[in-house]
């Protein structure tokens, strides 16, 4: 199965409802495939412009190591010079911190991952969450 822009869009749609429900600041989501190459972006009216650019960057690592944004943060408190080579061999675009989520299909596939950023990056994740269930998939955070 593969994501569509559908999907991102209803993705998009719950991360900002989460966020709105929430109370959190302005949001901003990337919703990249499998292949880490960017479906869809939205930036809430009030998120700063350079958001893009750090929610994109965790939800390229995510799909890119296929681990979420809370287990890329452990590997990077775990092994710091690995976490660091690695921002630098997807040319920065991998952010080991929480608000990558990871999406998968009932099969257990990776079909891409969703990156939230604009408020803390443990809220980002909760968002995040929302909008892979939303979308039909299973988020890891």
């Amino acid at each position: 199965m593969s994501l569509t822009r559908d999907q991102a869009r209803a993705a998009m749609a719950a991360v900002f409802a989460a966020g709105r429900a929430g109370g959190m600041r302005p949001l901003a989501v990337a919703v990249v495939d499998a292949g880490g190459h960017v479906v869809a972006f939205e930036r809430e009216d009030g998120a700063p412009v350079g958001r893009f650019e750090v929610a994109r960057a965790k939800a390229h690592g995510a799909v890119m190591m296929g681990m979420g944004g809370r287990a890329l943060a452990r590997l990077a408190e775990g092994r710091p010079v690995f976490a660091q080579t690695l921002a630098g061999v997807f040319d920065g675009k991998l952010l080991p911190v929480p608000g990558g989520v990871l999406l998968r299909d009932a099969s257990g596939a990776i079909v891409g991952a969703l990156g939230v950023s604009g408020d803390t990056s443990d809220n980002d994740a909760e968002a995040g969450l929302e909008g892979a269930v939303a979308a039909g998939f299973t988020g890891e955070a």
